[in-house]
């Protein structure tokens, strides 16, 4: 393999600006080995995977560390003691309770200053306010009860005699005719 460089051209191996030695597609030696060792370890794993006796070793050791786990679950529920899940379950209550007493806090400050703001104000001022507003509206549903009992104004004597439809009828007596 020939390489040309700024002093001329150089027999021998190939080498990246890092000076590894580089393949004939220009890949570098240290990828080439991680490529070839990947391979190698996924060729291994499928290998094992797939012989009958590997995998059942597998599978056994799967149950026997399911059934460790329920044995020692017994085991301390015997001695009264909690697991692991139990302790995440009262934790994750705990957090809850928690986030609802937080919110109840809240509930009570809003009401506190609901209180204060009453407290506040002159009770007595807004009482007479509302005293006043009140006056007005009996004053105002008296006149209108008034207006309502009041007996309506006599017609005019001409407007009583009024005959409305008179002039009607005797137009549809002339088309008639």
């Amino acid at each position: 393999m020939t390489q040309d460089t700024p002093y001329g051209t150089v027999r021998g191996p190939i080498r990246d600006s890092g000076g590894l030695m580089m393949g004939d597609d220009g890949e570098g030696l240290r990828d080439r080995l991680a490529r070839q060792g990947e391979d190698a370890l996924g060729k291994l794993a499928n290998d094992l995977l797939e012989n009958p006796l590997v995998n059942s070793a597998i599978t056994r050791a799967f149950s026997a560390r399911e059934r460790a786990a329920h044995a020692q679950e017994a085991a301390m529920g015997a001695l009264n003691l909690p697991s692991a899940a139990d302790i995440d379950r009262l934790t994750r209550r705990l957090r809850t309770v928690g986030t609802r007493i937080e919110g109840v806090e809240e509930s009570l400050d809003r009401l506190q200053e609901s209180v204060d703001r009453l407290q506040s104000g002159s009770v007595g001022d807004r009482l007479g306010a509302l005293e006043a507003q009140l006056g007005r509206l009996v004053a105002e549903v008296g006149s209108i009860a008034a207006a309502l009992d009041a007996r309506p104004t006599p017609l005019p004597r001409e407007q009583e005699r009024l005959a409305v439809d008179e002039p009607a009828r005797k137009q549809r007596a002339a088309k008639k005719k």
